[in-house]
């Protein structure tokens, strides 16, 4: 339908199309140049059938009249059926017929008329400024209800977007609701930026924008620099548009220059920002109704940010503590007569940091090797992670019985974390005779493989730490000079819905069938099995030295 109304300097209608509907030619010619004179763009049809298909055919190239006047006594198709058929069709329902007569109908066609769906009716003859008055009201009121629709559209879209942005689990998925949200309510391809209290600046733009590449690290530079200089000092939400030679190119549309239409928000600290952009021409305001909608978007999202954000702070509070007590793989001490590797890889960037640790510590009488977990995934778990770890380094100071370990251990979680739990798995080796023995509380058991015949987990097994269960004397065996042994967390292998047991088996397999060294181990693994893991993975890997 035409978005008109416009008058000329002769207080004509200049844009606002009627359909005149009339079974008699000389009473469309007279209507028709009524309403030409009025300033009108004027349809003229014979009948109802005629009506249906222009209006088709309109539909069809997006070009609708704005209103139709419809004689009553149509021959044929009467005026009361074309109008309900109009009525009935998609995309037409609120097109606003007005019914006219030059002879006279009883009170009761006129209400078929109006349950029909017209919006009034005209009694012929009737004077110009009548005829002008009505169809204008009928044009006015259509395009009221229209608006009136198309907000509700706009507030339900806009509903829709808070709830998933408040879903949402990280970040990333955060900023790829924004950025589909905005265009729902806009129409328009949009662009979301976070910028975290560290300047890392989180993307992500509409599916509507077609391309195959996004625009490379200098044009982010270049964003991220904005963003620090529009929000410093700044509170509460900014509308503001940035002209495209300073905004660059390709965040809209691949490869093309736009204005950027911004709607930014810092956080409440100030410590980060969100911004949520659309293409613009020049300083033009694009409706003040999509403004106000996309300006409360944005404070919804901010506001679903912020504990996001700080989520971040703490992940990377808890990476930094994990690897400053972690001993960097190239810095275990001298182990005599023991090779040791060991690997540990933080979960996937939107997953908790959980408290998965490693050991490799000399003893009196030879080696202690250690990999462990703290039952949870935050900051504490992290924390009582690096207790544990200097509890036992303290501990075998003077033990190197595994199982004699595992008792200290449980009765220090009992006493000063009561509410946690742990898993561990301690190996001692005896480098001059191979001896190996294991304690296990809880955790997977160690995978032995064997030079030519394959890999078999040790028969080791006992309760967590922390619930004060008596734990086992501790497994024996013997290593060979070829024989290399692993221990895991179960970040490597634990995957939701998954089996536990299948996924120890599938980790059985890939070792037996890894190359020679304990690197090579190692790294097999982490390629079949580390990808975008949820936890932590820690990894040791030794053997008898040479």
């Amino acid at each position: 339908m035409s978005k008109g109304g416009q008058m000329d300097g002769n207080g004509k209608r200049t844009d606002t199309t009627v359909l005149v509907v009339d079974g008699t030619a000389a009473g469309r010619y007279a209507m028709s140049a009524l309403l030409r004179r009025a300033g009108y763009q004027v349809v003229p049809v014979a009948g109802g059938h005629e009506a249906l298909a222009e209006l088709d055919v309109r539909l069809r190239k997006g070009v609708l009249p704005d209103v139709c006047l419809i004689d009553m006594n149509l021959p044929g198709v009467s005026g009361v059926e074309l109008c309900r058929r109009i009525k009935t069709r998609p995309h037409m329902a609120g097109l606003p017929v007005v019914h006219f007569s030059a002879s006279w109908v009883s009170p009761g066609d006129r209400s078929d008329g109006l349950e029909a769906g017209g919006e009034a009716y005209l009694t012929m003859p009737a004077e110009p400024g009548e005829i002008d008055a009505v169809l204008r009201a009928a044009v006015r009121a259509s395009r009221l209800r229209a608006d009136d629709q198309a907000l509700a559209r706009r507030l339900t879209r806009l509903s829709e977007t808070i709830f998933t942005i408040q879903a949402a689990r990280s970040l990333q998925e955060l900023a790829d609701a924004a950025a589909e949200g905005t265009a729902r309510l806009t129409g328009s391809p949009a662009a979301v930026f976070f910028l975290g209290p560290d300047d890392e600046l989180y993307r992500a733009t509409s599916r509507d924008r077609t391309t195959l590449a996004m625009p490379d690290e200098s044009a982010h530079r270049v964003v991220a620099g904005l963003l620090r200089r529009l929000t410093r000092g700044q509170s509460g939400v900014q509308i503001t548009t940035v002209p495209s030679p300073l905004w660059p190119a390709g965040f809209f549309r691949p490869g093309m220059e736009h204005d950027a239409r911004l709607v930014l928000i810092p956080t409440e600290d100030g410590r980060a920002s969100v911004c949520l952009a659309t293409p613009t021409r020049g300083t033009r305001r694009v409706s003040p109704e999509n403004e106000s909608l996309v300006a409360r978007l944005a404070q919804a999202t901010v506001l679903a940010a912020e504990p996001l954000l700080m989520y971040q702070v703490e992940r990377h509070v808890a990476l930094t503590l994990q690897h400053s007590f972690l001993p960097r793989p190239d810095r275990l001490p001298d182990l005599p007569g023991i090779d040791v590797v060991v690997r540990y890889v933080p979960a996937s960037r939107d997953a908790e940091i959980g408290g998965d640790f490693y050991a490799a510590l000399r003893t009196d009488d030879g080696v202690l090797a250690a990999v462990g977990d703290v039952v949870g995934h935050s900051l504490d778990a992290a924390t009582v992670m690096v207790e544990i770890r200097h509890a036992l380094r303290a501990y075998c100071v003077d033990e190197s019985d595994p199982a004699v370990l595992t008792e200290r251990l449980d009765r220090m979680l009992q006493r000063y974390h009561p509410e946690v739990t742990a898993t561990v798995c301690l190996v001692h080796v005896d480098p001059g005779t191979g001896r190996t023995r294991i304690a296990n509380a809880g955790h997977i058991p160690p995978l032995i493989i064997r030079d030519n015949s394959g890999a078999d987990y040790a028969k080791a097994a006992g309760p967590l730490l922390g619930v004060g269960l008596a734990h086992p004397p501790p497994t024996e065996l013997f290593l060979e000079a070829t024989d290399r042994l692993l221990l895991i967390t179960d970040g490597l292998i634990e995957t939701r819905g998954t089996d536990l047991a299948d996924s120890m088996e599938h980790l059985r397999a890939a070792a037996s069938g890894a190359l020679p060294g304990l690197d090579a181990l190692c790294d097999t693994l982490l390629v079949s099995f580390g990808h975008d893991r949820e936890d932590d993975i820690a990894m040791l890997a030794l053997r008898l030295a040479d």
